[in-house]
């Protein structure tokens, strides 16, 4: 019994630790946030600063159209956390549920697709945005014009639906018993009522899951959205914190203060959203 205790008391100690050690970059940050030019200049770099300078909050906002970034990010996070939700559940469900020539097939070919890297991706899609009939001036196809670039199609639809997504929701719907799905027949129920009122609630921690993943990725994304977009009114948040970085110097009190704004939803989100996120890879990890 001791040595159990024991054993316990370790695995706490080296959990505090690495937890204590991914802590620190954002305890650096929030500090860095509210130094001084002189203190952010220091030898030896210091942790406090001398003169907690709060006005870098309101200075960074002023500097960028911040409220612009932080809309644009938000109304694409949340389109594409609808568009998966809403699309997953389904492709999910029929791989799990529905009996259909080549289901094996499809679903094989899902999981190839989470193998494929996602920058190798970034060209393809470009070329594909640039050519999509009927958009920026293009003619029947895709010549001519420049397509979804520049438009809230290209920062929406491409990475709306996720492989992941669809994989995650399969094995929760494969998990469900099968006397569900039978008995609602026997009451009349369609296939799009026993999906949608019979086993899509029963999958709650896999909703949220892939809710928080999809958030925090399209909210993080800095790639995708620089490449396709060159409209002040259509860059994200991740993209307005390189406004910070000149090339004569960077401001790094804003930078802080900017990304500190950009982290502070992220971390609201998962803290109410954690005892589902934490149910949902474990239970997707015994399936």
């Amino acid at each position: 019994m001791k040595r159990k205790f024991d054993a316990r008391w370790v695995l706490h100690l080296l959990l505090g630790l690495g937890g204590l050690i991914m802590i620190v970059p954002f305890v650096w940050m929030i500090l860095t946030s509210l130094k001084s030019r002189a203190d952010i200049a220091a030898y030896p770099p210091q942790l406090l600063p001398t003169e907690w300078v709060w006005s870098n909050y309101q200075a960074a906002l002023d500097y960028a159209p911040f409220g612009t970034y932080f809309r644009n990010s938000l109304l694409i996070a949340i389109g594409h956390t609808a568009i998966n939700l809403m699309l997953a559940t389904m492709a999910g469900y029929a791989l799990a549920r529905v009996p259909f020539r080549g289901r094996t097939v499809v679903f094989m070919a899902i999981l190839a697709m989470m193998m494929i890297p996602t920058y190798t991706k970034i060209v393809p899609q470009y070329l594909i945005a640039k050519g999509m009939p009927f958009f920026g001036g293009n003619d029947y196809l895709g010549r001519g014009g420049y397509g979804w670039l520049d438009s809230w199609w290209v920062l929406i639809i491409p990475g709306a639906l996720t492989p992941f997504a669809i994989f995650l929701f399969r094995q929760f719907y494969l998990s469900l018993p099968r006397e569900l799905e039978e008995a609602a027949r026997i009451d009349g129920m369609g296939e799009f009522g026993i999906f949608a009122r019979v086993m899509t609630p029963l999958v709650k921690p896999a909703i949220a899951t892939v809710a928080l993943v999809t958030f925090e990725n399209s909210w993080n994304n800095f790639l995708w959205p620089l490449l396709v977009t060159t409209r002040d009114d259509l860059r994200v948040i991740q993209v307005g914190l390189a406004a910070f970085q000149l090339a004569e110097r960077t401001e790094w009190s804003y930078l802080m203060a900017g990304s500190t704004l950009a982290t502070v939803p992220m971390i609201v989100l998962f803290l109410f959203a954690q005892r589902y996120f934490v149910q949902g890879f474990a239970t997707a990890g015994i399936k």
